[in-house]
């Protein structure tokens, strides 16, 4: 049986990555994060999802030197804030960042989201970043079909990753189709929805027939979907939970039952707004 800790995808560039990750977004408290990092890692989870904007690169950091394990044994993801943008100032804060996580390079580097201004220096600085060995990989966050197809015109080389909100309510289908067309594994993040969709009646019907949550319901969804998919969670027992995914699958009916729910619904920021605004705007 696949376990969290075996199953990878394989990047359009060749480097290996876990399908399912964690992720550290507003997790702040330094004095649970370590534990909360150990916690995941004895779980199986390997794929570890931070940004600058998170403000918690230093506390990752230190976690994952407490483990007192090999550097291959996790991937490590970070972005660049949109105020970080630019040729030199994408290059000058990824140095920071690797300092404040302790490492030489990070497995995967991702714009964290579309800007218009430095659109294409940022990238220019991406594709150098990773000739010189400070990333493996090199991918985007929050980027639609447009700006791909824009970014392609200049790009030496394009995305690996897109790391999309993601969930029942979005359900990204035409975007998981046109990354699946151009090599570029979409990333879920939100895959639960923040928790505001638990309460779908049929999310609940179909938990109670597996005897499982409707947690556990969803990030089956997206592993059958075939995309990656990075949950977050401070609390060890839905950490556990999460990763316990491996042991049953949905039918191909319940997971066109789960594609119904779809609204189109947004969570977070409309990418193309921020694109036009230069940064992410109240909401």
């Amino acid at each position: 049986m696949t376990t969290i800790q075996d199953n990878y995808l394989t990047l359009a560039d060749g480097q290996k990555m876990p399908q399912q990750g964690f992720g550290v977004y507003k997790l702040t408290d330094s004095a649970t994060f370590t534990q909360t990092i150990q916690d995941a890692y004895e779980d199986g989870y390997r794929l570890f999802d931070t940004a600058q904007m998170y403000g918690n690169e230093a506390d990752l950091g230190k976690a994952l030197k407490s483990l007192s394990v090999d550097r291959d044994d996790y991937f490590i993801t970070t972005k660049v804030a949109e105020s970080n943008q630019g040729y030199q100032k994408a290059i000058d804060s990824v140095k920071e960042s690797l300092q404040k996580l302790q490492l030489d390079y990070v497995n995967l580097l991702l714009v964290h989201w579309p800007i218009n201004g430095p659109f294409f220096e940022t990238w220019r600085a991406f594709e150098e970043m990773k000739k010189e060995g400070l990333t493996k990989s090199i991918g985007v966050s929050n980027y639609g079909m447009v700006h791909l197809q824009y970014l392609a015109t200049q790009a030496s080389e394009m995305p690996v990753v897109d790391q999309l909100e993601c969930h029942p309510w979005l359900s990204e289908k035409p975007m998981i189709k046109f990354n699946n067309d151009h090599h570029i594994v979409t990333q879920a993040w939100a895959p639960l929805g923040r928790g505001r969709i638990f309460e779908e009646p049929i999310l609940q019907e179909i938990a109670n027939k597996h005897v499982k949550s409707a947690a556990q319901i969803i990030l089956r969804w997206h592993l059958q979907n075939g995309i990656s998919f990075i949950p977050k969670s401070a609390h060890a027992q839905r950490i556990k939970e999460n990763a316990a995914i491996y042991d049953f699958a949905l039918t191909p009916e319940e997971m066109a039952q789960i594609d119904s729910i779809n609204k189109n619904l947004r969570i977070s920021q409309e990418p193309e707004l921020v694109y036009e605004f230069n940064q992410q705007y109240p909401h």
